[in-house]
């Protein structure tokens, strides 16, 4: 049986505190919390859950308002258009696809840029050998 919260199925053979954490929204203390609050042991793993704990973790997180998956992503979203409307720092560096917190760009900001090479030499695959 496959358990599905927020639209995930969560993986089986992981223990229920780690795949909590497959849920976006859901961190690791969130997971803690919500399963000290429901009674449920962390180190059960998720196959091993009644279908009736799996609606108990449900509705504490309704009660709890977290906001998970769709919702959190059009929020986040949302802040980033409105940085980017306002003409804001933040804004103008998320539209670059730069770095946004302050780290420096002359090295080390090749995942944010895409692992863009500009030097020949700087990880580049070596050339095909002649035959």
């Amino acid at each position: 049986m496959a358990v599905r919260i927020a639209g995930v199925n969560l993986p089986d053979n992981k223990r229920i505190v780690v795949a909590l954490t497959y849920v976006r929204g859901i961190g690791r203390t969130t997971a803690e919390e919500l399963l000290s609050a429901t009674k449920i042991d962390e180190s059960r793993r998720t196959k091993d859950l009644s279908e009736e704990e799996v609606n108990t973790i449900r509705t504490e997180i309704e009660k709890r308002g977290i906001e998970l998956e769709g919702d959190l992503a059009r929020r986040v979203m949302g802040n980033i258009k409105r940085l980017r409307e306002i003409s804001a720092w933040r804004g103008i560096r998320h539209g670059k696809h730069l770095p946004v917190r302050g780290q420096r760009t002359k090295t080390n900001s090749r995942t944010v840029r895409g692992n863009v090479r500009k030097t020949a030499s700087s990880g580049k695959k070596p050339s095909a050998q002649k035959t």
